[in-house]
């Protein structure tokens, strides 16, 4: 699924069929790097976890790659941040965006606030603070106490560059997230 629905109305549907066939090259990808599918279990992201740790970025993608395209969000946002970096994967915004979007829309937090940079970047998706806020937001409102203060402070330097009416129309596509998402 590619996750169009966060771009804005005027975003060139030309790239949205590029992000189609960049999910299917992430898909082709998973086959050539071996990974099975496999199910969507705590432990296997926990594998994922240990070997980026390790270093061994190779392995985490195939972990992590059949469990994204299943729809684990925790793996969709790992393995986005993987495409985004370039760790056992080629540097790939637009893929990176795309599994942060799909990620965010599952309410995954670090998914939410990864989109929400990419969007301040304008890194795989065109730039747009208004949505950077909204995520960001987002991402605040659903982290850990630990989390939730990092994220703020990526809010407020998002928010250093808008304005009041910008912040505005971020705090209210947020709060039509959460009306539609619970």
């Amino acid at each position: 699924m590619i996750c169009v629905s966060a771009l804005p109305a005027d975003f060139d549907r030309n790239a949205a069929s590029t992000l189609r066939r960049l999910a299917a090259a992430l898909a082709a990808s998973t086959l050539l790097l071996g990974a099975a599918a496999t199910p969507a279990r705590a432990d296997s992201v926990s594998a994922a976890r240990s070997a980026y740790a390790r270093g061994d970025f190779v392995r985490a993608v195939r972990v992590l790659a059949p469990l994204a395209l299943h729809g684990d969000p925790r793996a969709q946002a790992m393995l986005g941040f993987m495409y985004e970096n370039g760790f056992g994967t080629p540097q790939v915004y637009e893929v990176a965006s795309d599994l942060y979007c799909q990620a965010a829309a599952a309410g995954n937090p670090f998914g939410q606030a990864m989109l929400g940079l990419m969007y301040d970047k304008g890194h795989g998706v065109p730039q747009d603070v208004v949505l950077a806020y909204k995520w960001l937001n987002l991402a605040a409102g659903h982290a850990s106490p630990a989390q939730r203060s990092y994220y703020l402070r990526l809010r407020n330097a998002v928010a250093s560059k808008m304005s009041t009416s910008q912040i505005a129309q971020g705090q209210a596509l947020a709060l039509n997230w959460v009306a539609g998402h619970f």
